[in-house]
């Protein structure tokens, strides 16, 4: 059986869907703060269903936690 992916609030998510995140969140390694409430488009599951992979504002190749977003 796959396991599914979901976002905050349960919603299952699928490759290429969009997300906003819940909380401000700091990009290691970067000066960049991607705020509460930004919109990121085109999202990638990966192997861990905690985790997605996507490009958002200038970070490219970035894995966010499926805690900190819901389903757009």
């Amino acid at each position: 059986m796959t396991e599914i992916t979901r976002d905050s609030n349960g919603n299952e998510l699928n490759d290429g869907d969009a997300v906003t995140l819940i909380k401000d969140l700091k990009v290691k390694g970067t000066s960049v703060v991607l705020k509460r409430g930004t919109l990121v488009k085109n999202i990638r599951l990966t192997g861990d269903t905690a985790e997605i992979e996507c490009n958002a504002e200038k970070v490219k190749g970035l894995v966010l936690r499926t805690e900190f977003l819901k389903k757009a």
